[in-house]
């Protein structure tokens, strides 16, 4: 007997889409009917691919504009409040400290960053 469409009320009685399988379905040598219980694993698209790549290049090589930026900023702030404060060198010296050592946290976060997508690429 022949199913009935449902309508859904849309435009288009084919307007909704099931749920995406989230990786490719493999069929048991032995019985074609049963899917092999493989482990899944995203089937990503060579772009989507390529296109992480880049990110993850471009993420990486503004580590350095961090730092500078970090250093900068803090250095500038410092002067600002020795100026207000009439504390001439210290906050100046203080605040450098604090953007030196904001500037190597980003460094180090980037690094261990790089070091997880490279982990994902090997593996997949």
């Amino acid at each position: 007997m022949p199913s009935v469409p449902v309508h859904s009320g849309e435009m288009s009685q084919n307007s909704e889409r099931g749920p995406v399988h989230p990786s490719r379905v493999q069929a048991d040598a032995s019985n074609p009917v049963t899917p092999a219980r493989a482990p899944l694993t995203p089937a990503i698209d060579p772009a989507a691919r390529a296109s992480r790549r880049m990110y993850e290049g471009l993420s990486a090589s503004s580590v350095g504009l961090e730092l500078g930026v970090a250093v900068v900023i803090s250095l500038l702030f410092g002067m600002w409040l020795d100026g207000r404060l009439g504390t001439e060198p210290w906050m100046m010296l203080i605040f450098l400290c604090f953007g030196l050592v904001a500037g190597f946290r980003n460094v180090l976060r980037a690094v261990a960053r790089a070091e997880r997508a490279a982990e994902r690429t090997d593996r997949g």
